[in-house]
């Protein structure tokens, strides 16, 4: 057999593993943010269930609950089977959409949909550069990972200081780090796949993949919005 056709099967099979492996991320983190608008839509528009939520300590806990799965999810990767896994991605999209209840009172319902789909469209563009791009991005992931910490750092003193001056800097610094980190993490996504790990080591790779673009899917958005969202009166 001719090596140069052996070749070009097996990167053909090779491509189209990926592209299938590819689909399931982002099929994954689209099944996730539905579940999560669907959530946060009911509860802004279930008084009780809002007040419950926001009016009480419970709050905190919905706050600091995905956190705690998104640490879990990481440590035990290895540890833990596909289908715990994927229980656990849910109940976190689930429970952000506890959360992102307060984006529906506090923002109109317009805004809210016009930024959705400004950064579905941003997100899809620089998703697609960090897939099809030969340009190593290692480099600039790690200067984004510093400035995902200065924002923390930043939001942290911002709550005591109060400055909106400081909050925009935040939110458009916010916007840059999020973009970046979205065509990092499809690259590192890309990257880690490979052909014959079975279905269970996949499956695993496939739904933590999805969890990374949601964070920053949702993270871009809520920057977006604090800086173009028009808030209710």
């Amino acid at each position: 057999m001719n090596p140069s056709y052996t070749g070009s099967v097996d990167r053909a099979s090779y491509d189209a593993g990926l592209r299938s492996h590819m689909m399931r991320v982002y099929n994954y983190m689209c099944g996730g943010l539905v579940l999560s608008g669907l959530i946060a839509y009911f509860t802004a528009n279930t008084p009780a269930l809002l007040q419950a939520i926001f009016g009480s300590p419970l709050g905190i806990v919905v706050m600091l609950a995905p956190l705690g799965l998104i640490f879990f999810a990481s440590m035990r990767l290895h540890a833990i089977k596909a289908s715990t896994l994927q229980t656990i991605y849910w109940v976190f999209c689930g429970l952000m959409g506890l959360s992102l209840a307060s984006v529906f009172v506090i923002y109109t319902g317009t805004s809210v949909a016009r930024v959705f789909f400004i950064t579905a469209g941003m997100f899809l563009g620089t998703s697609l550069y960090g897939y099809t791009t030969r340009r190593n991005l290692d480099g600039i992931g790690s200067f984004l990972v510093m400035g995902l910490i200065g924002i923390l750092i930043a939001g942290l003193v911002n709550i005591f200081v109060g400055s909106s001056a400081l909050q925009f800097a935040i939110s458009v610094i916010g916007v840059l780090v999020f973009t970046g980190l979205t065509a990092w993490d499809t690259q590192r996504i890309k990257e880690t796949y490979a052909e014959g790990l079975g279905q269970e080591t996949s499956t695993k790779m496939a739904v933590f993949g999805a969890l990374q673009l949601y964070l920053d899917f949702i993270n871009l958005f809520q920057f977006l919005l604090a800086l173009m969202g028009n808030r209710r009166s």
